[in-house]
């Protein structure tokens, strides 16, 4: 049998609407298996889900309740659930002090309890089920902090801890690992791919001379929801091309962004004295 295909596999992808999400959802498809795409109300769920004939579930990964009927749902609806992705993810850049309480709040719910929701919500029926595999996405700002993204950075340290903590608990019924995207083309970045010479500092630091694409992250993460990676849990992948080594390139660009950011503040400061 071909360790790759998941024609056996269900699988529920939160923040599936677009970018990194819609492509792991394609990805696990073309694979075989049966697809959930959950994303916010509001989101383009629906019109991403029809394509590959996806189940599409509105819900905010903020919110306990409906986090748990949307997996209580999918698994209803799919026959199972074998494969949770967990990719909801939003960020924000600014100086540290300068994050108001909701702002990091809102950065906190969003990556880090979303996922944790998710996960509980997911775990019971998997060991019920006697299988079953979690891939979260973290960031390659979990473990090297990125200027102007401390909020942002210290939720995906608590996926990649969660990540670690569960495959420890529920081993070796549930596998869980992670993924930790460097930059990636998406609708998240897009802003730094309007300029081109703002990404010159990054690609100078990456190995392998470009930035990531979405097609990238998800093949890695259908790897570790294949039969493939049977023996590899607990484990955070880097997907960067290198950048880590050291991520130099990134917070120069970052560096960059706040310093453009503080100058406009200024401008806006000195027009309302005028």
């Amino acid at each position: 049998m071909e360790t790759s295909q998941l024609d056996q596999d269900f699988a529920v992808v939160t923040g599936a609407a677009g970018g990194i999400g819609l492509a792991i959802a394609k990805r696990l498809h073309r694979a075989g298996a049966k697809v959930a795409l959950l994303d916010r109300p509001g989101s383009e769920v629906l019109k991403a889900a029809a394509p590959i004939g996806g189940l599409a579930i509105e819900v905010d990964v903020r919110d306990p309740a409906a986090v748990n009927d949307a997996i209580a749902n999918a698994h209803e609806r799919l026959g199972g659930l074998s494969i949770l992705i967990n990719n909801a993810g939003t960020g924000m850049l600014r100086p540290m002090h300068e994050y108001t309480d909701q702002q990091w709040e809102d950065l906190i719910a969003v990556n880090l309890s979303g996922t944790f929701y998710a996960m509980r919500a997911a775990v019971p029926l998997m060991l019920e089920a006697g299988r079953g595999v979690i891939v979260n996405n973290a960031s390659v700002s979990a473990t090297d902090p990125t200027r102007g993204e401390l909020p942002y950075s210290a939720a995906k340290a608590g996926v990649v801890a969660l990540t670690r903590g569960a495959a420890q608990e529920y081993g070796p019924t549930i596998r869980v690992n992670a993924v930790s995207p460097g930059v990636i083309r998406s609708p998240m970045t897009e802003m730094l791919f309007k300029s081109p010479a703002i990404l010159e500092p990054v690609e100078a630091a990456v190995p392998l001379e470009r930035t990531g694409e979405v097609e990238e992250v998800a093949d890695v993460v259908h790897f570790l929801c294949s039969e493939g990676s049977r023996y590899i849990t607990g484990q955070n992948i880097v997907i960067d091309g290198g950048m880590n080594i050291p991520q130099a390139g990134i917070d120069g660009v970052l560096k960059t962004s706040l310093g453009m950011m503080a100058k406009a503040k200024a401008r806006e400061g000195e027009d309302e004295e005028a």
